[in-house]
């Protein structure tokens, strides 16, 4: 079978099913490389700021592997903002629908939640709500976007930062995205791990 005959979902067979299935599944196999490549098409995304918005992803990233942070939170920072040319209305939700299946509960939510956290520092330019992210005030995983955006997110514009390669953190991206979708031992809702991990990064800066 090459492809399936019906025009109609509700007209396919169980063959035709798992046919398709197979194929989903081995499309998704390449889901890392594709966002990989979609990092690099942020360079088309906004402009004006200092560095571009490839720029600040791997600046944020480089920033968390540096201060000692685990693979989901480094994959996760690296694709804070992978929305902001498909989405840019929503653009952190956008991201945290991506990486929801693959990486613990705590990081997808601080990402869906971050573009909130971070009205902290220009709200009130743009006549925005400054305390917005207060609405999440009592959250388990408030503190941890608060941090997030104060270390990772807000700080990452610098074009004089000693940014690491989008190839260093390839190799994290495809084990995040080849592992089983909604693993309750990948989500662990309700885990906290910490964003910065002192010995972790001492010893990344050796």
């Amino acid at each position: 079978m090459d492809k399936v005959s019906f025009t109609r979902m509700q007209d396919g067979t169980r063959e035709e099913y798992e046919f398709l299935t197979r194929h989903e599944t081995e499309h998704t196999k390449g889901m890392a490389d594709r966002l990989l490549a979609a990092l690099v098409d942020l360079d088309q995304s906004l402009s004006g700021y200092q560095i571009t918005r490839l720029g600040h992803s791997v600046q944020s990233a480089s920033r968390a592997w540096r201060d000692g942070a685990d693979t989901d939170w480094v994959v996760s920072t690296l694709l804070h903002d992978i929305g902001d040319i498909y989405a840019p209305y929503n653009h952190d939700e956008y991201a945290a629908t991506i990486l929801r299946p693959f990486v613990r509960e705590q990081c997808a939510w601080v990402v869906e939640k971050h573009g909130e956290f971070q009205m902290l520092y220009y709200g009130h330019h743009v006549d925005g709500d400054q305390h917005k992210r207060e609405t999440h005030r009592g959250h388990p995983y408030f503190d941890d976007c608060a941090q997030f955006c104060e270390r990772w997110d807000q700080a990452s514009f610098d074009p004089g930062y000693d940014d690491l390669p989008l190839d260093f953190f390839a190799p994290m991206v495809r084990e995040v995205f080849a592992r089983t979708p909604y693993d309750p031992a990948v989500v662990r809702s309700g885990v906290r791990e910490p964003l910065i991990r002192p010995e972790q990064a001492e010893r990344r800066q050796t």
